[in-house]
């Protein structure tokens, strides 16, 4: 029992320092593998029921470069309208939210604290292993309902990626509260949040 409690709170460390790291140094993505196009297809769906396991470093590379990552020296794995590539994503944990800065492969501390609760009132997005929030910064642009496409293609490349796992889900969601997060992200009145989604280890 004692060894347990041990195991236990060095877990719990080793977490709460994970999520109090300024910067998180991603290892290359694999960017091999997986299943087949169509097979992805096939399989992709919304899915809520996680079971609250926390992501390994190599699988949080590759889940966010297959999201928003660069797959030639200055274009992306999805396409942008005019090329703005006005789409920022924060990868929101338990104890803090990073920025993705995908030409370094790293994430950034952006603030610290739990804000989850400007997810919405769905509990199951304390049980994903990270919420991802997709911001759009106007003055970058071609316009405002652009960013809400280009969106949509980042959120689809996370369903296809889950899909390819195999043991992973996702849901994105558009009922995040407008009134608590983007204070939470310290948003500017260029900035809007378009979409949030949940990811995680599936039950």
């Amino acid at each position: 029992m004692k060894q347990l409690l041990i195991a236990v709170c060095l877990f719990a460390s080793a977490l709460f320092a994970y999520a109090q790291q300024e910067t998180i140094e991603l290892p290359a993505p694999t960017k091999t593998g997986g299943k087949p196009l169509l097979e992805a297809l096939n399989e992709r769906q919304s899915l809520k029921d996680f079971t609250g396991k926390e992501f390994d470093n190599q699988t949080l590379s590759n889940l966010l470069w297959a999201t928003y990552g660069f797959n030639r020296p200055d274009k992306r794995t999805v396409p942008s309208s005019q090329n703005r590539q006005e789409i920022d994503v924060y990868v929101m944990f338990k104890d803090g939210v990073y920025f993705y800065d995908a030409k370094e492969n790293k994430l950034k501390l952006h603030v610290k604290g739990d804000f989850r609760d400007g997810l919405g009132s769905q509990a199951y997005v304390n049980d994903a292993a990270i919420n991802l929030v997709f911001v759009a910064n106007l003055d970058k642009a071609s316009n405002r309902e652009a960013a809400f496409i280009d969106t949509g293609y980042i959120s689809q490349n996370v369903y296809l990626f889950c899909a390819s796992e195999g043991n992973l889900g996702t849901v994105a969601r558009g009922s995040f509260s407008r009134t608590k997060l983007p204070p939470a992200l310290k948003l500017t009145d260029k900035q809007e949040v378009t979409l949030v989604q949940a990811v995680g280890y599936v039950k």
